[in-house]
């Protein structure tokens, strides 16, 4: 029940967290001043509430109280209370910040875990795991000890050290946004400089090619697989957050590099691992995160009073709230209808019946949570429908591992 819940809390929160603005490695950056733009990331001061302007106090105080007020609370979901969470825990995952006093009691490297959300690397050990099953090369038992060990050794790659870097830059770059909408995260709240984000961004980095780069030499690939993906993530993820690219402030640019960052890259990681990756499967990944593009969009809807008034166009400040909540449930069910689609074309029509079966839930609490009000709901639709998602992934690397074709 864990691992469901903390799947459906983060499938959307790199998603800002990206994946609360997503990562992942990645959905919104913020129009930051030209002038601090140009200043090295070492160099720069951690906002304090005085670098918002003025008229934005009295948000950030219904903000707060709000916050506070929601930390207390417990979430139910559609199957027997699954997506309840104790607000400590939720905290130290990256999904509920500290507030008042007991702010000062939490311990520095804890605020670092914190800053770098372990919750939102749920999903990309997911996509690894999807993508070694998918490779139909895995063996638990035969492979033991060298295939379990690199697995692991994937996954940290994957969800710590290059999701943890991506969430850590991410919120460098939010800050000023996160000033209004969630003052007591850790860089607004004024407990991580930028000293402690650039010694953490880069140490995660240097440490991710590290295990790429040796699992390249243990598999002995001729070409260094591994090594490109983690490369290629890295520069979507500074694309995605940092000037002068900036993806977040596009809805559909930011948000889709988000969705495949959690999706199609930590697949093609477990896959190149174990296997072969090919075009094909690539391309069915990327239609797959198209649904998290789906799911990151549930994330901007809490966020939409602060994002208009910094100019961010998320999706629901171009096109309202009850516009973009028909989009998100579209593309969600529409690619998945698409890859079920594609797996009776491979002949995987067993699978392909499962992954139906698997979205009618979803569909079940978008209509009784999502569509009413997606903002009250965010959580609750999450924890109660994205379990079944993460499950039809899973489902269709097994297709593709028992397909001989594939």
């Amino acid at each position: 029940c864990f691992l469901w819940k903390t799947m459906a809390s983060t499938m959307s929160t790199a998603m800002s967290m990206s994946v609360r603005r997503p990562p992942s490695t990645l959905a919104r950056v913020a129009h930051l001043p030209a002038r601090s733009l140009c200043k090295p990331l070492i160099s720069l001061k951690p906002l304090t509430r005085r670098g918002v302007r003025r008229d934005s106090s009295s948000r950030r105080r219904l903000v707060s109280a709000r916050a506070a007020q929601e930390s207390d609370e417990e979430v139910s979901g559609v199957v027997g209370g699954l997506g309840k969470g104790n607000a400590n825990v939720q905290r130290i995952l990256g999904f509920r910040q500290t507030d008042g006093a007991e702010a000062e009691e939490v311990p520095k490297w804890q605020v670092m875990v914190q800053l770098s959300k372990p919750g939102t690397w749920v999903p990309v050990v997911w996509g690894v795991l999807c993508g070694a099953a998918a490779s139909g090369n895995f063996h638990w038992i035969e492979g033991f000890p060298r295939d379990v060990s690199q697995s692991l050794a994937c996954i940290i790659l994957s969800g710590p050290c290059l999701t943890g870097f991506t969430q850590t830059i991410n919120d460098w770059y939010d800050r000023e946004i996160d000033a209004i909408n969630e003052p007591n995260r850790p860089i607004p709240s004024g407990r991580v400089t930028g000293t402690d984000v650039a010694i953490q961004a880069i140490g995660l980095l240097v440490l991710g090619f590290a295990i790429a780069i040796n699992l390249d030499q243990a598999r002995g690939h001729e070409f260094p697989t591994l090594t490109c993906i983690a490369i290629f993530g890295t520069i979507i993820s500074y694309m995605y957050s940092a000037p002068p690219f900036k993806l977040k402030a596009n809805g559909w640019q930011g948000t889709y590099a988000l969705g495949a960052s959690y999706i199609a890259l930590p697949w093609w990681a477990g896959q190149a691992l174990f296997g072969e990756l090919t075009l094909e499967i690539m391309l069915v990944t990327l239609m797959y995160s198209v649904a998290g593009l789906g799911i990151a969009i549930v994330n901007d809807f809490k966020s939409i009073e602060g994002d208009r008034e910094l100019g961010l166009k998320s999706l629901p400040v171009q096109f309202g709230v009850d516009t973009a909540k028909y989009i998100t449930v579209g593309t969600i069910d529409g690619f998945q209808l698409l890859v079920a689609a594609w797996l009776f074309g491979i002949g995987e029509k067993w699978y392909g019946l499962a992954l139906l079966g698997l979205i009618v839930p979803q569909v079940v609490a978008q209509i009784r949570y999502f569509i009413p009000d997606p903002i009250k709901n965010d959580v609750k639709y999450q924890a109660s429908a994205q379990p079944f998602l993460v499950l039809g992934i899973l489902t269709t690397a097994f297709a593709v591992g028992h397909n001989p074709y594939h």
